[in-house]
């Protein structure tokens, strides 16, 4: 009876398993698959900039994971040139260009952090940050626009920019018409002038045509 009855429980003991292993399997390999691709994620990463924490990683509050913007008030820094975010940088932390937040967050910067912070969002590639509007007769107006004002002298012929301007293309477009006010109204300038005084000839009409067509352009396919 003893021996019926131990054989009884190990029965039990091992249907009892195989029941667990059917209802938590799944889960158990799930979160083995999730904590697998998150320590993928984390080693790529790491390769890419370094162990963690990052100077960029203050930076994805306002301008998102990567640089990638997902709020139009902010600039999406994702594939800008490095060397215009160095300057933009420097300019911050030498009150030559005025943000609340910007300003002391870089000069609590160093050059080389500032060369490595350019250089990995100059790597990162670049997405829209709004979704087109498909205001075609606005955005035709934009593009008339930038033509004749000669936008991609500066700012590249697909304005994915270069040394002289930054990426307008795909940018929200909130952002863009701030900066193009904050240049007309002198707010902020250019150490060449050519924006002040191309953008202080705009109406405010023309403003937010250029700000609508160069938000409505997507990187990804420039």
């Amino acid at each position: 009876m003893m021996k019926r009855a131990l054989l009884i429980g190990v029965a039990v003991g091992v249907t009892g398993l195989v029941l667990a292993a059917v209802i938590a399997g799944p889960q158990l390999l799930a979160g083995y698959r999730f904590m697998k691709g998150l320590d993928s994620h984390y080693a790529s990463y790491d390769a890419d900039v370094g162990n963690w924490p990052q100077p960029q990683d203050t930076c994805t509050a306002c301008h998102g994971t990567s640089g990638q913007s997902q709020n139009e008030q902010y600039p999406s820094l994702a594939g800008q040139n490095a060397d215009y975010l160095q300057a933009q940088l420097h300019a911050f932390a030498e009150g030559k260009r005025h943000s609340a937040q910007m300003e002391p967050l870089a000069a609590s910067l160093t050059d080389a952090q500032i060369v490595s912070l350019a250089q990995y969002f100059a790597r990162q590639l670049p997405r829209s940050t709004d979704s087109p509007t498909l205001d075609e007769q606005l955005s035709a107006k934009g593009k008339a626009i930038a033509a004749a004002r000669g936008c991609s002298a500066c700012h590249g012929s697909d304005f994915m920019g270069g040394e002289a301007g930054p990426r307008l293309a795909g940018q929200g477009k909130a952002y863009l018409l701030s900066q193009l006010l904050a240049f007309k109204q002198g707010i902020r300038t250019d150490p060449s002038g050519a924006m002040n005084a191309t953008v202080g000839l705009l109406s405010p009409a023309e403003a937010q045509a250029l700000a609508h067509y160069f938000a409505d352009l997507d990187p990804a396919k420039r």
